[in-house]
């Protein structure tokens, strides 16, 4: 398949994805690309959970760590892209009529830098508000300070396609969201989505396909559907018949496979398995339904990154691919590990993957080449 029907293909998916969501057809955004050298790198940023206890100084102030923390990522890698890999804010605990205020500050870091970004839904994003216990104590509740943008309080959560048609209204147009509103058979799950990026020295040809799926929870179950399944064959047998093109593909929950091949041992990560962290159990998807098998199976599936787990940071080979946790980015969410972020460095020619942790120290640990 040459440069442009894939083109063809992705403008057709631009604008199915804003006719299915009301948001306005602008021109698809230029292609991503391999820059000089011959590589790609990407910044994972994972469990951000902005929005916290808004009513306390604790909140914000987690909110503020965690812009530190992607700022310090950001300047020392200088990525060409970043993926929000779900949980970029805790739903069920925003008090707000319209989390896209919150949503919003976790992306702002990329905007200001003019980054392209890629986000999944993870299962805190669209939560509805959970009230917490001691709002029913003798003190009652307390006072609940509404952002100065948002029209009042609410607590009915905000679901998946107004999260992300706020975020294609807002940074659609000048091409730096590369998210997109997956086909609507596959609704309730939104973010179920392919991008190419395409090749520094054959300039029309893609050379790394990025594939990313929602895995559900929140407002509905925790699972990678048969359907889903049925549509990644589709796209990869369409965009990839014979597999020439290498693949990495990006969810938020990890599936049960990560049980199977996780660390023994709490205190010590042994090789194949590199990481430093693994500090409790894998809380995988409830079922499986087909994906593992799905991707196990293609020879140009190299990578599966997750986040959800906080307290594992891990890569262990699975088949012939790897399945990785990213690290916990978010100062909001549960856990005191010291915080930092994934990142993966993709290089063209001889094609060869390269994955480290960047913390918020600035410091770097956990490199692996996942091939």
């Amino acid at each position: 398949m040459r440069w442009w029907q894939y083109r063809l293909v992705a403008a057709v998916a631009f604008v199915a994805a804003a006719l299915a969501t009301g948001a306005a057809v602008l021109r698809p955004p230029a292609p991503l690309r391999f820059g000089p050298g011959g590589r790609f790198k990407v910044a994972l940023f994972a469990d951000l959970h902005y929005g916290e206890n808004a009513w306390t100084d604790w909140g914000p102030a987690q909110d503020a760590a965690s812009d530190r923390v992607m700022a310090t990522v950001l300047d020392a890698e200088k990525p060409d892209f970043v993926v929000y890999l779900g949980d970029l804010v805790t739903a069920n605990n925003v008090p707000i009529p319209n989390a896209t205020l919150y949503w919003d500050r976790a992306i702002s870091a990329s905007r200001r830098r003019g980054l392209p970004w890629s986000t999944v839904f993870g299962n805190h994003d669209d939560m509805p508000f959970e009230w917490p216990p001691e709002w029913f104590s003798p003190a009652g509740i307390p006072p609940v300070h509404c952002p100065p943008a948002a029209s009042g309080c609410s607590f009915r959560g905000t679901p998946r396609i107004e999260l992300m048609t706020a975020e294609l209204n807002r940074d659609g147009a000048d091409g730096l969201s590369r998210s997109m509103v997956g086909p609507q058979e596959l609704w309730p799950g939104i973010s179920n989505y392919v991008l190419q990026v395409l090749s520094h020295e054959e300039r029309q040809d893609p050379a790394l396909l990025m594939y990313f799926l929602d895995s559900g929870g929140g407002s509905y179950p925790e699972v990678i559907s048969s359907a889903q399944v049925r549509w990644f064959h589709s796209q990869s047998h369409f965009l990839n018949p014979d597999g020439r093109i290498p693949e990495i593909i990006f969810w938020h929950i990890p599936s049960t496979s990560y049980v199977k091949v996780a660390p023994k041992s709490k205190t010590e990560i042994c090789k194949p398995c590199v990481g430093s962290l693994n500090e409790e159990d894998v809380a995988p998807q409830e079922a499986e339904w087909g994906m593992m098998d799905a991707l196990a199976k293609r020879s140009s599936v190299k990578a599966i990154f997750v986040g959800h787990n906080h307290g594992l940071d891990w890569c262990c080979p699975y088949e012939k691919l790897w399945l990785c946790f990213a690290r916990h980015t978010g100062h909001g969410g549960y856990g005191d590990w010291p915080r930092g972020a994934r990142i993966v460095e993709i290089a063209e020619k001889p094609f060869s993957v390269h994955s480290w942790i960047r913390m918020e120290n600035r410091s770097t640990h956990s490199h692996i080449t996942l091939s």
